[in-house]
């Protein structure tokens, strides 16, 4: 990278926090900031890599992206990229989309290891007993024995088999965009989900949204999960129909533990909030302890593949002319 190039790298975590960055790039803050152009670190122009904010709203992470025109490389903080993909013909032609495999799988994978058992035994009924002083005793059924499903087996869906094996459960069924053979056992295609689904107490879903995935969970995915299944969802709200999911969980067939919703946030008074057998949390997989070292690695090692011209990590699309404004 020579000195009479744009060489700035738009950080979300201050430069002096990440060991090991390379030298080269001008380093320049920036997590998303105050509304308004007049808090862009430099001139986006400049911009050749940008590191995608975390945990901010989609609007906030595009707002830059049309005028970065000798951009690069775009890094998400994310295992998903669909808030990026949604604005491609903002970005020139060129630049490589990368998203953050590595970085989320542990703390996901605990999450819907957690809104599984928590759904399966009861805990919210005991937490809102224990607020009112009451002891009550109940049978609540175990995760051993049980058939599990996992809906998309990526990296995170692979994290997830990881935690459930030592849980003594019956089986785990795997699927994903296309088949495949693992280690563990076959990974199916999205085609087998009608045959599998019948056999799955509990279906947890961890699969990106895309064009294939949005809207998976309709009425009819539903209606073929046996009477009683668990719906555990860490992807994104957007790949379950809520009003059918509303249906079945209102009616007393289904449960379901959402991490994730649509719309999300959830706004107050929602039905979701109150339906019954529905445990929520407010999109937490991926915000825990074990997000800044990954991130930092993560970000360490792919901007010195850049800077040595090496290939990138996790390159999930480069633009072309058609999605250049």
């Amino acid at each position: 990278m020579t000195t009479d190039t744009p060489r700035d790298v738009w950080l979300p975590i201050p430069p002096d926090e990440i060991a090991g960055l390379p030298e080269g790039p001008r380093y320049l803050f920036w997590d998303g900031g105050d509304a308004g152009d007049q808090d862009f670190p430099g001139d986006p122009a400049d911009c050749v890599v940008y590191v995608v904010p975390y945990m901010k709203r989609q609007p906030v992470k595009v707002r830059p992206l049309r005028e970065m025109r000798r951009l690069q490389v775009v890094q998400t903080l994310t295992a998903g990229v669909d808030d990026i993909t949604a604005r491609l013909s903002d970005l020139v032609p060129g630049v490589r989309l990368c998203n953050a495999r590595g970085v989320h799988e542990a703390s996901t994978a605990e999450l819907a290891l957690t809104l599984t058992l928590a759904s399966l035994r009861g805990i919210p009924q005991f937490v809102r007993a224990q607020e009112q002083g009451v002891w009550r005793g109940e049978f609540h059924p175990a995760l051993a024995d049980k058939s599990v499903l996992v809906v998309g087996y990526g990296a995170i869906g692979e994290a997830i088999e990881d935690r459930l094996v030592p849980f003594e459960v019956a089986r785990v069924a795997r699927v994903a965009r296309s088949a495949r053979t693992t280690e563990r056992g076959p990974v199916h295609p999205f085609t087998d989900l009608p045959a599998l689904l019948p056999e799955a107490d509990v279906v947890i879903l961890s699969t990106p949204l895309n064009d294939s995935t949005r809207g998976l969970v309709d009425g009819d995915f539903l209606a073929r999960m046996k009477d009683g299944a668990l719906l555990v969802n860490v992807a994104r709200g957007a790949v379950v129909d809520t009003k059918a999911l509303l249906t079945e969980v209102e009616s007393g067939r289904l449960t379901a533990a959402l991490d994730v919703t649509d719309p999300e946030p959830l706004p107050p008074g929602h039905p979701l909030w109150r339906a019954p057998g529905v445990l929520i949390s407010p999109h937490v997989g991926g915000p825990t302890s074990a997000f800044r070292p990954r991130a930092e690695r993560l970000l360490a090692d792919q901007l010195r593949r850049f800077v040595n011209q090496e290939p990138l990590r996790n390159v999930i699309l480069t633009t072309g002319p058609t999605d250049e404004t």
